[in-house]
């Protein structure tokens, strides 16, 4: 039994004791936020599933990759009586990102694994992927932390708002457009205690 501070490092390290070889993992959602930033919040360990991305440049390894895929259903299998979970895996074009994302990830250190690679976008890009479900207050309240944390200012952001990749899809840009604002706000009011 693995024993770990926090729900999403116990995930991690359950799927990494069931693979055999080498992994790159791009974290986001709560657990990126729980695992890829100092001090975070007691709210993000208890975060009950762990999310990723799936870089193009890594689709076909991937997808080709049987024994990830079992250590993935084993991992979940196992820790089902937990309620604890690997849920989604997104292809990077099904998410909220800038076209240059995958130059700018950030390695994430903790918890030490064997044979999983961690990383996590850009504090920037974890933003943008916060606003896929437009004003949600959690995501709106994980977004203030960033901007707390890494000190990220509307000069910053525009570009970022400006460049966004979404994929097709008339709800999510709908979403952007709600949070938008909201985010203007959180920065408008986050930079003036900077």
């Amino acid at each position: 039994m693995i024993e770990a501070a926090d729900n999403p490092s116990e995930v991690i390290l359950t799927l990494d004791a069931k693979l055999d070889h080498a992994v790159s993992l791009v974290l986001f959602g709560r657990a990126a936020l729980c695992l890829g930033f100092d001090r975070p919040r007691s709210a993000f360990s208890a975060t009950e599933d762990v999310d990723g991305i799936i870089r193009m440049s890594q689709l076909d390894d991937l997808v080709n990759d049987d024994a990830f895929w079992d250590a993935v259903e084993e991992t979940n299998l196992y820790l089902e009586p937990k309620g604890l979970y690997i849920t989604h895996l997104f292809q990077e074009d099904q998410i909220f990102l800038r076209p240059d994302w995958e130059r700018q990830l950030v390695a994430v250190g903790r918890p030490k694994t064997r044979w999983l690679e961690l990383l996590r976008p850009h504090s920037i890009d974890l933003i943008l992927t916060k606003m896929m479900r437009g004003a949600d207050p959690q995501d709106m309240d994980d977004i203030a932390f960033m901007v707390r944390h890494d000190r990220i200012t509307a000069d910053q952001m525009e570009p970022a708002f400006a460049a966004v990749r979404m994929p097709d899809v008339v709800e999510l840009h709908d979403a952007f457009r709600k949070a938008l604002p909201v985010v203007r706000e959180i920065l408008r009011r986050e930079e003036a205690s900077f």
